[in-house]
């Protein structure tokens, strides 16, 4: 098939968003399609367009249905698609859901999520990662206990929540918080700035290319993902595949990947329930192998190749599967 995906972040975008336009890219290629990536449409013939994002993608899909109603169009729901937009911009966002043949959610709860009467267009596919090499020696460093933090600095992340928990923590501590990411604008900027200045366990590094990520989850002993919404975040199967413990924010977007009775929860926006759990995992052996099992057990559900089963199911659904 000839198959444009269009995403809403742009060429030089580390966003998430643009990695999964990426990765999917390459994934469909392996299968043998034809596929490009554009931030817009503008009128090009294919023969499936996929959309990320219902409501920041909604004047690419409204032209591509104009100008080719009977081509099949999949619509992928991002967290702010679910959590914001749909309450803030209603008919935009379901005139995007209603136009599209098939609707793709990146986490097992996206149903309970959406209006009912979108449900039968649901299909869940899980984001994949790579499984990094192997690193030598054990990821704890004499004396420090890494926390890290992945992912643009902004409001729906709630990128400083490990970071403010750091107060709450015993002086004894051995916990290092290094948040990575790019900021949203200048005022996370700045916060970041003042934290890493005014916080001793607290180092924000930027914005880190993929070797520079890779390095800091083999240094880590557990990810925290603090957002106050997900639509289903990637860093999740990074993770997993890394077998590194995670503690995350008690959400739908996180409990739709690691599970509803996941030990590793927190209530969204709490630095001092978020404290306690770095503790444990610090003082707490047992705990933290618990949280290490069960991302051991998850990683076969962010492998590559599940994810590209789960396009050509997609692809299967509105007509056009070659594999």
């Amino acid at each position: 098939m000839n198959i444009s995906i269009i995403t809403p972040a742009g060429r030089d975008s580390k966003a998430g968003n643009r990695a999964t336009a990426m990765r999917w890219q390459r994934l469909l290629q392996q299968s043998g399609h034809q596929v490009t990536v554009e931030t817009e449409y503008q009128g090009m013939q294919c023969d499936l367009l996929i959309a990320l994002h219902a409501w920041r993608s909604a004047k690419a899909i409204k032209a591509f249905k104009a100008a080719w109603p009977k081509a099949p169009l999949i619509v992928v729901l991002t967290g702010t698609d679910i959590y914001y937009h749909q309450h803030e911009y209603p008919d935009v966002t379901y005139q995007s859901m209603e136009l599209s043949d098939l609707l793709i959610g990146l986490h097992d709860l996206v149903a309970q999520d959406i209006p009912e009467r979108y449900a039968h267009k649901l299909l869940t596919l899980r984001q994949s990662a790579e499984k990094p090499d192997a690193f030598g020696g054990s990821r704890l460093e004499p004396g420090q206990f890494h926390v890290c933090v992945l992912g643009h600095l902004r409001d729906e992340k709630d990128s400083l929540r490990a970071a403010i928990a750091c107060r709450h923590l015993p002086d004894e501590s051995n916990i290092i918080v290094s948040c990575a990411g790019k900021p949203h604008n200048e005022e996370w900027r700045e916060l970041a700035l003042q934290e890493s200045r005014s916080n001793p366990r607290f180092h924000w590094l930027g914005e880190l290319n993929r070797p520079e990520l890779a390095t800091l989850i083999s240094v880590s002993s557990v990810m925290v993902i603090s957002s106050v919404m997900e639509g289903g975040a990637n860093v999740i199967s990074e993770a997993c595949r890394a077998e590194l413990p995670i503690l995350a924010s008690a959400i739908p977007g996180n409990k739709g990947l690691l599970g509803e009775d996941y030990p590793g929860y927190f209530a969204v926006k709490d630095d001092k329930a978020l404290a306690e759990l770095m503790t444990r995992t610090e003082t707490d052996g047992a705990f933290l192998a618990e949280l290490k099992r069960r991302v051991i057990a998850l990683a076969e559900t962010f492998e590559p190749e599940q994810e590209r089963q789960s396009l050509e199911k997609a692809l299967a659904l509105v007509g056009g599967a070659t594999n």
